[in-house]
């Protein structure tokens, strides 16, 4: 069985190449283009990874990884933040609320991809 990722990010090329990337290295793929979809979408799409923009409409990044963290139904989810807010403090609060790994845009596909199958194995 293929491992599943949502990628929550409003940002149209991104999503794109991302979503290409992960479904030609075997990825079950599914997209949330807001905050308040990436909540939604977890319950039914049950994916084992999420790549979450920080900056989105509605609910931002963190207030999701905090929602997810919340929820003992997705406590098993690898939290991946992708994100051009590279600060050292929103770092930091991305770590805190419980992302596994945070990662700076513009990135390396070759080094997400790494990441992410770390993370899943």
């Amino acid at each position: 069985m293929s491992h599943r990722i949502l990628i929550a990010d409003d940002e149209p090329n991104i999503v794109i190449s991302l979503e290409y990337l992960l479904k030609k290295e075997g990825f079950e793929v599914a997209v949330a283009k807001n905050g308040e979809a990436v909540l939604a979408l977890a319950g039914e799409f049950r994916p084992d990874l999420v790549l979450l923009d920080v900056m989105m409409p509605i609910k931002s990044g963190f207030e999701v990884c905090e929602g997810l963290r919340a929820d003992a139904a997705q406590a098993h989810l690898k939290i991946i933040m992708l994100t051009a807010k590279g600060r050292e403090t929103e770092v930091a609060k991305g770590l805190a609320l419980g992302a596994d790994a945070y990662i700076t845009k513009p990135f390396s596909t070759k080094d997400l991809i790494v990441r992410i199958k770390s993370l899943l194995a």
